[in-house]
């Protein structure tokens, strides 16, 4: 349930809301605009009901709110939300781009692609210290040094880097070193981490589960929401279906309805979407013609010799080439933004 304040209603007013609600032992959440004040109800609300408290002081409107995702609901928050994370801003505007190689294999080849990616206009680097493998055989990423690699990589660029999370246990570390913490397909319905993650004081981007849906997707987001963490940005990645000859299966209407739906921002990832480095530019246009407010792709300097997903990787030449195509359709596009310069540069 969400209770919409009037303009400038007192702190006392708003007060007044917020102990109703705790009567009924709810968690109550609230978002502060510069008019109005929205207090949003999260739980069993079937006791109570709206017209006690559209007769309160300050109340312009009680809202039942039918999703059952609440806090990254447009109802609760119904301005786009924008995060930031270092230098990088989601859903300011602008088409942010985070690039880089799907893990830190190491140092020299690692920084080498940061540097394109940086001068070919990214915003944001990529790079997995931690890797989730369907093999146990596979490599595993380097752990901490990875992340020291990162740190490198920040330094020498200006870039801010986002990273992968595996583990409860391995969220202060990481948090400790990178601008922004990923929780990866496997571990979107991973509650516990979701809601450590929302308590790591970093941004999260939060990739859709393979065979999540929408709202699953968007239910993952208000776990971490719920731990008092507002900087949450969607990223989708493509859903596991019966097709066999891409990795997954793009969903790009995804993009479109969650704008409809959530005030979160949301980027897509056209490498994971669809495993071949051929398809990913093609695919980054269609995520920005639906109004994606980002893109993350893969960018290793010699694919063939990867060390993980290389064939969904591209050159930095192609990476380069992929990034003047994304600009021609940011311009285009209804939402009359376009792709932001890289921050101080």
């Amino acid at each position: 349930m969400i209770v919409v304040m009037k303009p400038k209603a007192p702190r006392a007013q708003v007060d007044a809301v917020v102990a109703r609600f705790e009567e009924f032992g709810v968690a109550v959440h609230l978002s502060e605009g510069a008019e109005r004040t929205i207090v949003g109800a999260v739980g069993d609300l079937r006791r109570m009901e709206p017209d006690d408290l559209q007769a309160m002081a300050g109340v312009e409107r009680v809202i039942r709110v039918l999703h059952p995702f609440k806090l990254a609901s447009l109802d609760f928050h119904p301005r786009p939300t924008v995060v930031r994370a270092g230098r990088a801003t989601f859903g300011g505007g602008d088409v942010t781009v985070v690039a880089g190689a799907c893990a830190v294999e190491k140092a020299d080849t690692y920084l080498a692609a940061a540097e394109a990616v940086k001068a070919a206009g990214a915003h944001m680097l990529r790079g997995g210290a931690f890797k989730p493998r369907t093999s146990p055989y596979a490599f595993q990423g380097l752990g901490r040094a990875g992340l020291a690699i990162l740190e490198e990589a920040r330094k020498q660029t200006g870039l801010p880097f986002v990273t992968e999370v595996l583990s409860i246990e391995d969220i202060e570390s990481v948090a400790a070193s990178a601008d922004m913490l990923q929780i990866g397909a496997r571990n979107a319905q991973n509650f516990p981490l979701l809601r450590a993650a929302g308590r790591s004081g970093r941004p999260v981007m939060l990739k859709r589960g393979m065979s999540q849906t929408i709202e699953e997707w968007l239910m993952a987001a208000d776990y971490i929401l719920s731990e008092g963490n507002p900087d949450v940005v969607l990223c989708e990645r493509g859903i596991r279906t019966f097709e066999t000859m891409t990795r997954n299966t793009f969903d790009v209407g995804a993009i479109a309805l969650v704008r409809e739906l959530c005030h979160l921002p949301v980027i897509a990832d056209p490498s994971h979407a669809s495993g071949r480095a051929s398809l990913v530019p093609a695919l980054a246009v269609a995520a920005v013609a639906a109004g994606a407010d980002g893109l993350m792709i893969e960018v290793h300097t010699c694919p063939e010799r990867a060390l993980c997903d290389g064939g969904q990787s591209l050159t930095p030449e192609g990476f380069e080439a992929a990034m003047g195509r994304i600009r021609a359709v940011s311009r285009a596009r209804v939402y009359g933004r376009g792709v932001g310069e890289v921050a101080g540069g």
